[in-house]
């Protein structure tokens, strides 16, 4: 199952349907909840590739992407649509754990069905608390049903430092100014 996550909060999409919403709206009055920080959109045009598996591919040959490409999880697309994502937790969890063969199972038997998505137009804030209130590090982004990258925790936490430190000179700037 895919969830968007939309003004009324995260929905539960039919198997292979992806919609995409616009970004969360939010008082933008409230600290770390919209109000001028970056969005995802702005964080994607800095980002590297989409790492992506087939469903019947073996969850070894997954492992190898990941340490190939140093990342942390990749998209299982079935065709142009998100099937799941299979990160190194879903390989702790799922397969370490239960004593299975990496070998042998194939990435859709462990991967994790239930995806969480996010629209580019949604801001790192907005972001930041859907991917602490899920216990979540790898979030896809789609626009128009198709994906278009991934944000890790840590593409967030570096964003939400630099947002707060432009805030801060700011601030410092205005004071000096003499308000």
């Amino acid at each position: 199952k895919v969830l968007q996550a939309t003004k009324e909060g995260p929905q539960r999409l039919r198997e292979g349907r992806i919609r995409t919403s616009p970004g969360l709206r939010t008082d933008s009055t409230r600290p770390g909840r919209g109000g001028g920080m970056t969005t995802i959109r702005q964080i994607l045009a800095g980002k590297r590739d989409v790492y992506t598996i087939d469903p019947g591919a073996t969850v070894l040959d997954a492992l190898r992407l990941l340490e190939e490409k140093n990342v942390g999880a990749l998209l299982v697309m079935k065709g142009p649509s998100l099937a799941g994502i299979f990160s190194e937790r879903d390989y702790a969890r799922r397969m370490v754990l239960h004593g299975r063969s990496s070998k042998e199972t194939p990435v859709h038997e462990v991967m994790t069905t239930d995806v969480f998505t996010i629209a580019p137009d949604a801001t790192a804030g907005e972001c930041m608390v859907h991917m602490t209130d899920r216990h979540i590090r790898h979030l896809p982004v789609l626009e128009d049903g198709r994906v278009v990258g991934v944000i890790s925790i840590g593409d967030i936490v570096r964003t939400v430092i630099e947002d707060m430190r432009f805030t801060i000179r700011q601030l410092e700037g205005y004071i000096r100014s003499g308000g």
